[in-house]
């Protein structure tokens, strides 16, 4: 499943053991992988970018695959999980990297820009635009405004609710069902019998996603569970009431941003009102580009690895 090269290691980070698979030799792309996923959705750009000259870095965030993932919930702020990176560098010897973000890995990648420029080369980010961080902006709050209580951000809050509800439809329906069946827009989940009936659905898997690979997702998760990468949800506004001396910050990296037109970040109020070139490039001022692909959902690196590959190399060959 993994194969080809793929090597695998563990290395102490901030206080805690950071998983990481890499391969190849040369410049070090760190790719940063969101909710709910591990290393493994940058598999096919490790391949690739090893045989084009680069060393291909995925670690596992905290609280994600085979990482350490601290027990207390507030322990999952941006402060934490790029104080995880800073230690990954460190152990790996690496000055400077270009980095790669997707969904909550973007989210991270942007603040790791933000707060340690000096760390990084050039930054590549999916999915998730860079929203600087005003005096009204708090996340959780201004989505609960929105959407209510059903949406999907607001139904993580509680600790151990959307477990149970995970838990008594199987993890391997809500990890099929959220890689594959995300709207165009704000997603909701209901709750008890009513979430069960919408997650427990026909789905086909899509031509990127195998069977193979689902059950490895799935191999993963039930060692796991959830939590972990929930937590990053719950400690949200903490995060951002924790970078208040960052207000309206820019992020001073060179950049470029992709997303798909199908994505529910794209569709989505509170997401995607910097998804504009004109309006990120204010607060990204070394942005290059926003690319939107069509057709394309929110797993893009996935859905479509041989042009996002492209679209990563050409950018990073500039530096």
């Amino acid at each position: 499943m993994e194969g080809n090269g793929i090597q695998h290691r563990t290395v102490r980070a901030n206080g805690i053991n950071i998983h990481l698979a890499e391969k190849g030799e040369g410049p070090i792309i760190l790719f940063l992988h969101g909710f709910p996923e591990f290393w493994y959705s940058w598999r096919h750009q490790l391949h690739s970018f090893a045989s084009l000259g680069y060393r291909a870095v995925a670690p596992d965030l905290r609280g994600y695959g085979d990482s350490d993932a601290p027990a207390d919930v507030d322990s999952y702020t941006y402060f934490h999980v790029v104080g995880d990176l800073i230690g990954v560098l460190d152990a790996i010897g690496a000055d400077k990297v270009f980095v790669v973000g997707h969904d909550w890995g973007a989210l991270i990648a942007w603040n790791l820009c933000l707060f340690r420029p000096d760390r990084v080369k050039a930054l590549v980010n999916l999915s998730v635009a860079f929203s600087p961080r005003t005096a009204t902006n708090k996340p959780v709050k201004t989505f609960r405004a929105l959407y209510g209580d059903e949406f999907y951000v607001c139904r993580f809050q509680e600790p151990g609710a959307i477990e149970t509800d995970f838990a008594e439809i199987g993890i391997k329906k809500v990890l099929k069902y959220i890689l594959t069946s995300l709207p165009a827009g704000p997603f909701y989940l209901s709750e008890g019998k009513a979430l069960r009936e919408e997650i427990d659905i026909p789905i086909t898997l899509p031509s990127w996603l195998s069977e193979d690979d689902l059950q490895y997702y799935v191999t993963q998760y039930e060692k796991t569970g959830f939590t972990g990468g929930l937590n990053y949800y719950r400690d949200w506004d903490s995060s951002w009431e924790l970078i208040a001396p960052w207000m309206e910050s820019k992020v001073e990296v060179p950049a470029k941003f992709i997303v798909g037109d199908l994505d529910l970040t794209n569709n989505t109020p509170g997401f995607n009102e910097y998804m504009n070139f004109d309006v990120m490039k204010k607060y990204v001022p070394f942005l290059e580009a926003v690319v939107v692909m069509k057709g394309v959902g929110h797993f893009v690196q996935e859905e479509k690895s041989v042009e996002i590959n492209q679209y990563i190399y050409d950018f990073f060959q500039k530096f």
